[in-house]
């Protein structure tokens, strides 16, 4: 899968821009402020409708226009497709396919799968458990377009839960009485929030059973010395999980109904649902028996967590083995997904540099930008362009 040309128009600092693309590396060089990171940007939004950079669609849309239009020519198994989506912020944005539209946006998700290294990967590491539920989830629908239901689903149910309870919260503190009808609307949303829920917790722990190989493997290729077994995920849930080794998508459903229940006070207190997959949280950790954090004496120690007790080198190195891990599992699929390197190189050493450039040489399609040509590894030669002054211009 390659995408062989991308057409912009008032998306980010561009009026228009037209880009062919290749398989294989490309570059975009250009100082910071010129709008490399944008052209990356489109692609990685065709693929997952979301940005890496920003929360929502209003800062993609170029000063004093109305609306943004990304179109890509995607090949995939010799056949061309054209993916197009026109971002309308405060309205719904529309999504096309060979010029026919699709009756939402989001059955865009998956037509095109990308994997972004960035400067912000850090925060999977060192940043909120919000920042890894939504690492697992993008990787779900990429896997799973109609799992974006799901989620969208499970958004809104949560929307509305948490507006009723803080409705009824403020009726209880306020001694007013003749909320039955509350309750039983809160009854309603209870069993939708574990139905939906116990199908997003089952898909999240069934993603990190099979991505666990692939990041010990990832880390142990990008940490200086370290070993498969250094780096371990794990999945948190906010509430203890049935007993069963695997349990199916009714106990989940049950146990879920069951913990909300229990926690009834406590959320009209708060005003909020505390239990469910929005609570959850992906644990990172290492054990310090080798690699950049062994011990001196020899000896093996604890398993850690990454945040709070890894060196910036760790963080760097389990971020990328996420990133890498998350390619992986994407090709045992069956799709060589588009590789991003977005200004990740001004990030890494040198020894990292040319690991991860030996890791990722051999994709299908990868896409890279930096602020200076020598940032670009030796093994990463290919296709560059120039950016600068609003212009995408090919060297040589």
């Amino acid at each position: 899968m390659y995408v062989s040309h991308l057409s912009l128009h008032d998306f980010r600092s561009y009026a228009t821009a037209d880009v062919p693309l290749e398989p294989g590396v490309t570059a975009f060089i250009g100082r910071n402020g010129q709008g490399k990171t944008n052209l990356v940007e489109a692609i990685d939004y065709l693929s997952r409708l979301s940005s890496h950079r920003v929360a929502t669609d209003a800062p993609l849309v170029r000063a004093g226009a109305e609306q943004a239009v990304v179109r890509a020519a995607v090949v995939r198994d010799g056949r061309t497709a054209v993916l197009e989506i026109e971002l309308n912020p405060g309205r719904a944005n529309r999504a096309r396919v060979n010029k026919s539209p699709l009756p939402r946006a989001r059955d865009l998700v998956g037509l095109v799968r990308t994997v972004v290294f960035s400067p912000e990967d850090l925060t999977l590491v060192k940043g909120d458990p919000s920042d890894r539920r939504h690492f697992l989830d993008d990787l779900l629908v990429l896997r799973t377009p109609r799992l974006a239901g799901v989620r969208a689903d499970y958004d809104r149910v949560l929307r509305q839960r948490n507006s009723l309870l803080k409705t009824m919260g403020a009726a209880r503190r306020g001694g007013r009485s003749g909320q039955e009808s509350a309750f039983a609307t809160l009854a309603v949303w209870d069993e939708n929030l574990a139905r939906t829920g116990a199908e997003l917790l089952a898909e999240r722990l069934d993603l990190v059973d099979q991505l666990r190989p692939y990041v010990g493997k990832a880390y142990e290729t990008v940490a200086r010395g370290a070993s498969r077994d250094d780096a371990d995920i794990a999945y948190k849930p906010s509430f203890e999980l049935p007993s069963s080794r695997n349990p199916d998508r009714a106990a989940l459903t049950a146990a879920l109904l069951a913990e909300v229940e229990r926690r009834r006070g406590d959320e009209l207190d708060r005003g909020v649902s505390l239990v469910g997959p929005h609570r959850d949280e992906l644990l990172l950790s290492l054990g310090h028996g080798s690699g950049e954090g062994a011990d001196p004496a020899g000896g093996e120690g604890p398993r850690l967590p990454v945040k709070g007790y890894a060196s910036h080198g760790e963080s760097w190195s389990f971020a990328l083995a996420l990133r890498l891990a998350s390619y992986d599992l994407l090709r045992a699929d069956g799709d060589d997904p588009i590789l991003i390197l977005d200004d990740v190189f001004a990030e890494l050493d040198t020894e990292r540099r040319a690991q991860l450039a030996d890791l990722v040489a051999g994709a299908e399609q990868v896409l890279v930008t930096a602020a200076v040509a020598a940032d670009v590894p030796a093994a990463l030669a290919g296709t560059r362009f120039l950016v600068g002054n609003g212009e995408v211009v090919r060297e040589g």
